[in-house]
């Protein structure tokens, strides 16, 4: 900086001036700034200036199984809306979600200087270990359920389900059959809770769930089981499945099982993937809006760091942002067969 003020003919604070935007200097000025630094190649030192104003515009994220649409989304939300707010990401992708491996990304992740982390935390272990890490530090948990004292964002995956089997009720079907996700994961058992609790409010029975993995093959190997069911005398006419890639594989089941769908099977899955409007036929399911739990959580993250900078004691532990997830009703559902 001193380099550019001396080929400048300025002081050094009018050059920190120009860098940091400040109004109050001529264009002449600023011009000339600016053609030192460029003939320079100056670039400020971000170290420093972090010592100096002691904030890195650097936020953490610890992630678990980036490569599932819903994670992988939610991550893409975060990091526009931390953009467009000017801030820069530093993520740590875990494999293991010991207590152990938690503690290391967030140790990783001070040493970086970030001024707060945000956690996509599908699963209870992942949650429990995040609460317990030691010392105040910004944190805010995705998808984190609910009871672990961390500020919360989510979609109401209880609702979505609920929304979905209540479409398939008012169809006509005697009942909704359901194949969940990880049982491990908080997603799945939300959306279990709301296929549930639609099933018992309209007094119709409840079958027992079938747990799957998330990925098509299970969706496919846990149709076939269904269609054998159907075979066996069983009334599968609705199938609530728990995201749309298993959906995808229980509609090549029925297809191979030459049902059609709706017209003997109606499907709904849940995410709202691009290529569930483009299937044959398009799948009903349910949106979730990553964009605004990317949204939702750097706006609750960067109140926490606030309210850390600030040195209140209140720290919002038990703020909970819930975003509405929406049905899409497209081809795959239908009333039930005669």
């Amino acid at each position: 900086m001193a380099d550019v003020a001396r080929l400048a003919g300025v002081s050094h604070q009018t050059v920190s001036r120009v860098v940091n935007g400040h109004p109050n200097v001529r264009e002449e000025t600023v011009l000339r700034v600016r053609r030192a630094i460029d003939e320079l190649g100056y670039h400020r030192n971000s170290t420093a200036r972090a010592l100096v104003t002691r904030r890195t515009n650097v936020l953490g994220v610890i992630a678990f199984d980036t490569t599932l649409f819903g994670p992988a989304q939610t991550l893409s939300g975060i990091e526009r809306a931390a953009r467009e707010a000017g801030y820069f990401l530093s993520m740590v992708s875990l494999d293991d979600v010991s207590p152990d491996g938690i503690v290391a990304a967030a140790e990783y992740l001070i040493q970086q200087s970030v001024e707060g982390c945000v956690a996509i935390a599908p699963q209870r272990s992942l949650v429990d270990a995040l609460a317990a890490l030691p010392g105040p530090h910004p944190l805010v948990a995705v998808e984190g359920g609910e009871g672990s004292g961390l500020p919360v964002v989510c979609v109401d995956q209880v609702q979505g389900a609920h929304d979905a089997v209540r479409h398939l009720l008012e169809l006509g079907h005697a009942t909704v059959h359901h194949i969940e996700g990880d049982p491990l994961w908080l997603e799945s058992e939300a959306r279990v809770v709301g296929w549930r609790r639609a099933l018992e409010e309209a007094g119709v029975p409840v079958p027992e769930p079938l747990p799957g993995d998330w990925s098509p093959r299970s969706g496919y190997e846990l149709g076939r089981s269904l269609v054998a069911r159907r075979a066996e005398g069983e009334r599968v006419t609705a199938i609530f499945v728990g995201n749309d890639q298993m959906a995808i594989g229980v509609l090549r089941a029925l297809h191979e099982a030459g049902l059609r769908v709706p017209g003997d099977v109606s499907v709904v899955g849940f995410d709202d993937v691009p290529e569930a409007e483009y299937l044959t036929p398009s799948l009903t399911t349910v949106f979730q809006d990553f964009a605004q739990v990317g949204k939702e959580s750097l706006a609750l993250l960067l109140g926490e760091i606030g309210t850390e900078r600030n040195g209140s004691s209140g720290s919002s532990g038990t703020a909970r942002r819930v975003v509405p997830a929406r049905l899409r009703v497209r081809g795959s559902s239908g009333p039930p067969p005669p």
